[in-house]
Protein backbone atom coordinates (compact mmCIF):
# COMPACT_ATOMS: atom_id res chain seq x y z
CA UNK A 1 0.00 0.00 0.00
CA UNK A 2 2.94 2.68 0.81
CA UNK A 3 5.31 3.97 3.58
CA UNK A 4 4.67 6.37 6.25
CA UNK A 5 7.36 8.35 7.23
CA UNK A 6 6.94 10.51 10.30
CA UNK A 7 9.29 13.06 10.78
CA UNK A 8 9.12 15.01 14.36
CA UNK A 9 10.88 17.73 14.01
CA UNK A 10 11.65 21.09 16.33
CA UNK A 11 9.40 24.48 16.06
CA UNK A 12 12.84 26.16 15.89
CA UNK A 13 14.20 23.82 12.86
CA UNK A 14 11.17 23.95 10.72
CA UNK A 15 12.75 23.69 7.04
CA UNK A 16 12.80 22.20 4.10
CA UNK A 17 15.31 19.87 2.59
CA UNK A 18 14.19 18.62 -0.68
CA UNK A 19 11.02 17.38 -0.10
CA UNK A 20 11.63 16.40 3.39
CA UNK A 21 11.29 17.88 6.25
CA UNK A 22 14.39 17.48 8.31
CA UNK A 23 15.90 17.97 12.15
CA UNK A 24 19.45 18.53 11.63
CA UNK A 25 21.72 17.21 14.45
CA UNK A 26 19.73 18.78 17.03
CA UNK A 27 17.95 16.65 19.81
CA UNK A 28 14.45 17.53 20.94
CA UNK A 29 11.91 16.26 23.24
CA UNK A 30 9.00 15.66 21.07
CA UNK A 31 7.43 18.36 21.26
CA UNK A 32 7.32 20.28 18.31
CA UNK A 33 5.89 18.60 14.69
CA UNK A 34 5.75 15.60 13.42
CA UNK A 35 5.37 15.18 9.73
CA UNK A 36 3.88 12.04 8.28
CA UNK A 37 4.37 11.89 4.70
CA UNK A 38 3.51 8.57 2.69
CA UNK A 39 5.82 8.63 -0.04
CA UNK A 40 4.18 5.83 -2.03
CA UNK A 41 0.88 7.08 -1.98
CA UNK A 42 1.74 11.21 -2.93
CA UNK A 43 0.27 10.66 -6.07
CA UNK A 44 -2.44 7.63 -6.07
CA UNK A 45 -4.21 8.80 -2.34
CA UNK A 46 -7.85 8.47 -3.28
CA UNK A 47 -7.20 5.19 -4.94
CA UNK A 48 -6.49 3.93 -1.50
CA UNK A 49 -8.85 6.21 0.40
CA UNK A 50 -12.22 4.61 -0.96
CA UNK A 51 -11.33 1.01 -0.70
CA UNK A 52 -10.30 1.96 3.33
CA UNK A 53 -13.55 4.27 3.88
CA UNK A 54 -15.21 1.59 2.97
CA UNK A 55 -13.68 -0.85 4.96
CA UNK A 56 -14.10 1.62 8.01
CA UNK A 57 -17.98 2.12 7.65
CA UNK A 58 -18.66 -1.61 7.11
CA UNK A 59 -16.58 -1.84 10.53
CA UNK A 60 -18.52 1.05 12.28
CA UNK A 61 -22.15 -0.27 10.38
CA UNK A 62 -21.07 -4.24 11.36
CA UNK A 63 -20.35 -3.78 14.69
CA UNK A 64 -22.86 -1.37 15.82
CA UNK A 65 -25.19 -3.23 14.70
CA UNK A 66 -24.21 -6.39 16.64
CA UNK A 67 -23.80 -3.95 19.74
CA UNK A 68 -27.41 -2.69 19.56
CA UNK A 69 -28.65 -6.11 18.22
CA UNK A 70 -27.61 -7.50 21.86
CA UNK A 71 -29.04 -4.37 23.69
CA UNK A 72 -32.32 -4.88 22.44
CA UNK A 73 -33.41 -7.99 22.63
CA UNK A 74 -34.01 -9.83 25.38
CA UNK A 75 -33.17 -13.13 24.36
CA UNK A 76 -29.52 -12.28 24.16
CA UNK A 77 -29.25 -10.92 27.59
CA UNK A 78 -26.48 -13.54 28.91
CA UNK A 79 -23.27 -13.08 29.67
CA UNK A 80 -21.97 -14.65 26.64
CA UNK A 81 -23.52 -11.96 24.15
CA UNK A 82 -22.81 -9.34 26.62
CA UNK A 83 -19.61 -9.69 26.20
CA UNK A 84 -19.97 -10.48 22.05
CA UNK A 85 -21.74 -6.32 22.23
CA UNK A 86 -18.81 -5.01 24.49
CA UNK A 87 -16.14 -6.73 22.29
CA UNK A 88 -18.06 -5.22 19.00
CA UNK A 89 -17.33 -1.71 20.60
CA UNK A 90 -14.13 -1.53 21.20
CA UNK A 91 -13.42 -3.24 17.96
CA UNK A 92 -14.96 0.58 16.77
CA UNK A 93 -12.92 2.56 18.73
CA UNK A 94 -9.78 0.43 17.58
CA UNK A 95 -9.99 1.44 14.40
CA UNK A 96 -10.95 4.80 15.28
CA UNK A 97 -7.70 5.18 17.13
CA UNK A 98 -6.08 5.15 13.86
CA UNK A 99 -8.24 4.79 10.31
CA UNK A 100 -9.64 8.67 10.46
CA UNK A 101 -5.71 9.85 10.81
CA UNK A 102 -4.86 7.74 7.54
CA UNK A 103 -7.67 8.59 5.51
CA UNK A 104 -6.91 11.95 6.17
CA UNK A 105 -3.31 11.53 5.50
CA UNK A 106 -4.64 9.77 1.65
CA UNK A 107 -6.23 13.11 0.62
CA UNK A 108 -4.06 16.19 2.65
CA UNK A 109 -1.15 17.24 1.18
CA UNK A 110 0.15 18.46 4.50
CA UNK A 111 -0.09 15.27 6.26
CA UNK A 112 1.36 16.11 9.75
CA UNK A 113 0.37 14.78 13.51
CA UNK A 114 1.71 16.57 16.73
CA UNK A 115 4.08 14.58 18.71
CA UNK A 116 1.34 14.66 21.74
CA UNK A 117 -1.15 13.30 19.19
CA UNK A 118 1.17 10.38 17.86
CA UNK A 119 1.64 9.43 21.34
CA UNK A 120 -2.28 9.56 22.22
CA UNK A 121 -2.81 7.40 18.63
CA UNK A 122 -0.54 4.79 20.10
CA UNK A 123 -2.15 4.90 24.00
CA UNK A 124 -5.42 4.45 22.64
CA UNK A 125 -4.90 2.11 19.81
CA UNK A 126 -3.08 -0.78 22.00
CA UNK A 127 -4.78 0.48 25.14
CA UNK A 128 -7.88 -0.67 23.32
CA UNK A 129 -5.90 -3.72 21.94
CA UNK A 130 -4.81 -4.32 25.25
CA UNK A 131 -8.49 -4.31 26.28
CA UNK A 132 -9.55 -6.57 23.56
CA UNK A 133 -7.50 -9.36 24.55
CA UNK A 134 -8.14 -9.51 28.60
CA UNK A 135 -12.09 -9.19 26.85
CA UNK A 136 -11.27 -12.45 24.84
CA UNK A 137 -9.25 -13.60 27.97
CA UNK A 138 -12.73 -13.39 29.56
CA UNK A 139 -14.93 -14.72 26.53
CA UNK A 140 -12.57 -17.49 26.79
CA UNK A 141 -13.22 -18.46 30.38
CA UNK A 142 -16.76 -17.98 30.38
CA UNK A 143 -17.05 -20.63 27.72
CA UNK A 144 -15.03 -23.11 29.56
CA UNK A 145 -17.78 -22.82 32.89
CA UNK A 146 -20.32 -22.91 30.56
CA UNK A 147 -19.62 -26.14 28.78
CA UNK A 148 -17.25 -27.54 31.51
CA UNK A 149 -19.30 -26.87 34.65
CA UNK A 150 -23.20 -26.09 32.71
CA UNK A 151 -24.78 -26.90 36.21
CA UNK A 152 -22.94 -23.97 38.14
CA UNK A 153 -22.90 -21.63 35.10
CA UNK A 154 -25.50 -19.45 36.18
CA UNK A 155 -24.59 -19.52 39.79
CA UNK A 156 -21.15 -18.14 38.63
CA UNK A 157 -21.20 -16.09 35.84
CA UNK A 158 -23.88 -13.97 37.74
CA UNK A 159 -24.40 -10.23 36.40
CA UNK A 160 -22.25 -8.70 38.71
CA UNK A 161 -19.50 -10.73 38.01
CA UNK A 162 -19.67 -10.26 34.39
CA UNK A 163 -20.00 -6.41 35.12
CA UNK A 164 -17.08 -6.40 37.54
CA UNK A 165 -14.71 -8.71 34.59
CA UNK A 166 -15.84 -6.05 31.22
CA UNK A 167 -15.16 -3.13 33.85
CA UNK A 168 -11.88 -4.96 35.05
CA UNK A 169 -11.08 -5.60 31.41
CA UNK A 170 -11.22 -1.90 30.46
CA UNK A 171 -9.26 -0.64 33.28
CA UNK A 172 -6.46 -2.80 33.09
CA UNK A 173 -5.69 -2.11 29.37
CA UNK A 174 -5.73 1.75 29.58
CA UNK A 175 -3.73 1.48 32.80
CA UNK A 176 -1.20 -1.41 32.09
CA UNK A 177 0.50 1.07 29.04
CA UNK A 178 0.56 4.35 31.08
CA UNK A 179 3.83 4.35 32.34
CA UNK A 180 5.60 2.97 29.18
CA UNK A 181 3.83 6.30 27.06
CA UNK A 182 4.89 8.31 29.77
CA UNK A 183 8.07 6.93 29.75
CA UNK A 184 8.41 7.76 25.94
CA UNK A 185 7.23 11.29 26.09
CA UNK A 186 10.49 12.14 28.42
CA UNK A 187 12.89 10.59 25.96
CA UNK A 188 15.09 12.82 23.81
CA UNK A 189 14.61 12.62 20.36
CA UNK A 190 17.13 13.17 17.17
CA UNK A 191 16.71 13.87 13.56
CA UNK A 192 15.96 13.29 10.80
CA UNK A 193 13.63 10.86 12.55
CA UNK A 194 11.37 9.33 9.74
CA UNK A 195 9.26 6.15 10.56
CA UNK A 196 8.08 4.02 7.73
CA UNK A 197 4.68 2.75 9.34
CA UNK A 198 1.36 3.81 8.39
CA UNK A 199 0.39 5.05 12.15
CA UNK A 200 2.39 5.70 15.24
CA UNK A 201 3.40 2.30 17.03
CA UNK A 202 6.33 1.89 19.92
CA UNK A 203 9.33 0.29 18.28
CA UNK A 204 9.84 2.25 15.04
CA UNK A 205 9.37 5.71 17.31
CA UNK A 206 11.95 4.26 19.74
CA UNK A 207 14.17 3.92 16.88
CA UNK A 208 14.47 7.70 17.04
CA UNK A 209 15.08 8.30 20.38
CA UNK A 210 18.18 8.98 21.49
CA UNK A 211 19.06 6.12 23.83
CA UNK A 212 20.62 2.81 24.29
CA UNK A 213 19.14 0.29 21.24
CA UNK A 214 18.50 -2.88 23.90
CA UNK A 215 15.92 -0.63 25.39
CA UNK A 216 13.36 -1.45 22.04
CA UNK A 217 14.85 -5.06 22.53
CA UNK A 218 13.44 -5.21 26.37
CA UNK A 219 10.59 -3.29 24.92
CA UNK A 220 9.90 -6.11 22.65
CA UNK A 221 10.51 -9.16 24.60
CA UNK A 222 7.80 -7.75 27.53
CA UNK A 223 5.08 -6.84 25.01
CA UNK A 224 5.85 -10.65 23.83
CA UNK A 225 5.58 -11.96 26.54
CA UNK A 226 2.32 -10.45 27.30
CA UNK A 227 0.82 -11.48 23.70
CA UNK A 228 2.28 -14.99 24.55
CA UNK A 229 1.20 -15.49 27.98
CA UNK A 230 -2.44 -14.27 27.30
CA UNK A 231 -2.35 -16.40 24.02
CA UNK A 232 -1.26 -19.83 25.85
CA UNK A 233 -4.10 -19.08 28.53
CA UNK A 234 -6.90 -18.51 26.00
CA UNK A 235 -5.12 -21.53 23.73
CA UNK A 236 -5.94 -24.16 26.77
CA UNK A 237 -8.88 -22.40 27.92
CA UNK A 238 -10.01 -23.71 24.71
CA UNK A 239 -7.96 -27.10 24.25
CA UNK A 240 -9.91 -28.32 27.45
CA UNK A 241 -13.36 -26.93 25.91
CA UNK A 242 -12.72 -29.33 22.53
CA UNK A 243 -11.81 -32.22 24.83
CA UNK A 244 -14.90 -31.71 27.09
CA UNK A 245 -16.95 -31.08 23.91
CA UNK A 246 -15.54 -34.72 21.84
CA UNK A 247 -16.41 -36.66 25.58
CA UNK A 248 -20.43 -35.53 24.55
CA UNK A 249 -22.07 -38.79 23.72
CA UNK A 250 -24.47 -37.40 21.11
CA UNK A 251 -23.70 -36.34 17.98
CA UNK A 252 -26.12 -33.12 18.33
CA UNK A 253 -25.34 -32.29 21.81
CA UNK A 254 -21.18 -32.18 20.14
CA UNK A 255 -22.83 -29.58 17.41
CA UNK A 256 -24.66 -27.47 19.40
CA UNK A 257 -21.57 -27.35 22.05
CA UNK A 258 -19.38 -26.36 19.02
CA UNK A 259 -21.56 -23.96 17.80
CA UNK A 260 -20.92 -21.85 20.76
CA UNK A 261 -17.60 -21.40 20.65
CA UNK A 262 -16.31 -21.72 16.84
CA UNK A 263 -16.94 -18.10 16.49
CA UNK A 264 -15.09 -17.33 19.82
CA UNK A 265 -11.91 -19.26 18.68
CA UNK A 266 -12.36 -17.56 15.05
CA UNK A 267 -11.93 -14.07 16.67
CA UNK A 268 -9.02 -15.54 18.50
CA UNK A 269 -7.16 -16.88 15.84
CA UNK A 270 -7.73 -13.92 13.65
CA UNK A 271 -7.22 -11.37 16.51
CA UNK A 272 -4.10 -12.89 18.08
CA UNK A 273 -2.73 -14.04 14.75
CA UNK A 274 -2.53 -10.48 13.17
CA UNK A 275 -0.72 -9.63 16.42
CA UNK A 276 1.70 -12.45 16.91
CA UNK A 277 2.77 -11.21 12.79
CA UNK A 278 3.06 -7.84 13.99
CA UNK A 279 4.71 -7.91 17.25
CA UNK A 280 6.85 -11.32 17.40
CA UNK A 281 8.98 -10.30 14.79
CA UNK A 282 11.76 -9.21 16.81
CA UNK A 283 14.52 -8.68 14.92
CA UNK A 284 13.03 -10.33 11.89
CA UNK A 285 12.56 -7.83 8.89
CA UNK A 286 10.20 -7.15 6.00
CA UNK A 287 10.15 -5.00 2.67
CA UNK A 288 8.25 -1.56 2.92
CA UNK A 289 5.45 -3.15 1.39
CA UNK A 290 4.92 -5.86 3.09
CA UNK A 291 5.48 -3.62 6.59
CA UNK A 292 2.55 -1.97 5.17
CA UNK A 293 0.26 -4.60 4.60
CA UNK A 294 1.17 -6.16 7.77
CA UNK A 295 0.14 -2.78 9.99
CA UNK A 296 -3.04 -2.73 7.75
CA UNK A 297 -3.92 -5.99 8.38
CA UNK A 298 -3.24 -5.73 12.30
CA UNK A 299 -5.42 -2.93 12.28
CA UNK A 300 -8.54 -3.66 10.56
CA UNK A 301 -8.31 -7.36 9.87
CA UNK A 302 -9.91 -8.52 13.31
CA UNK A 303 -12.86 -5.87 13.59
CA UNK A 304 -13.59 -6.14 9.68
CA UNK A 305 -14.48 -9.55 10.27
CA UNK A 306 -15.87 -9.65 13.56
CA UNK A 307 -19.63 -8.83 12.40
CA UNK A 308 -19.81 -11.38 9.81
CA UNK A 309 -18.05 -14.23 12.27
CA UNK A 310 -20.28 -13.69 15.51
CA UNK A 311 -23.79 -13.32 12.63
CA UNK A 312 -23.25 -15.90 9.67
CA UNK A 313 -22.81 -18.99 12.00
CA UNK A 314 -24.88 -17.58 15.08
CA UNK A 315 -28.58 -17.96 14.47
CA UNK A 316 -29.65 -16.23 17.28
CA UNK A 317 -27.38 -13.01 16.59
CA UNK A 318 -29.03 -13.45 12.33
CA UNK A 319 -32.48 -13.20 14.39
CA UNK A 320 -31.77 -10.03 16.61
CA UNK A 321 -30.16 -8.53 13.66
CA UNK A 322 -33.12 -9.03 11.42
CA UNK A 323 -35.31 -7.87 14.24
CA UNK A 324 -33.22 -4.71 14.27
CA UNK A 325 -33.36 -4.12 10.66
CA UNK A 326 -37.22 -4.85 9.63
CA UNK A 327 -38.62 -4.96 13.52
CA UNK A 328 -42.03 -4.16 11.85
CA UNK A 329 -42.06 -7.29 9.47
CA UNK A 330 -40.66 -9.38 11.86
CA UNK A 331 -43.50 -8.57 13.97
CA UNK A 332 -45.89 -9.31 11.26
CA UNK A 333 -44.55 -13.01 10.66
CA UNK A 334 -44.78 -13.48 14.21
CA UNK A 335 -48.26 -11.96 14.68
CA UNK A 336 -49.58 -14.06 11.23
Amino acid sequence: MGICNISVQDGYNDTFRGSERTFGNAETRGKGRALLYLAELQDGGLLYFFPLLFIYTFIVIGNLMIFFAVRLDTRLHNPMYNFISIFSLLEIWYTTATIPKMLSNLISSQKTISFTGCLLQMYFFHSLGNTEGTLLTVMAIDRYVAICNPLHYLTIMTPRLCAQLSAGSCIFGFLILLPEIVWISTLPFCGPNQIHQIFCDFTPLLKLACTDASVILVQDVIHALAILITSLIISLSYIRIVVVILGIPSAEGRKKAFSTCIAHIAVFLLFFGSVAIMYLRFSATFTPFWDTAIALAFSVLSPLFNPMIYSLRNKDMKDAIKKLLCPQKVFHVRGS
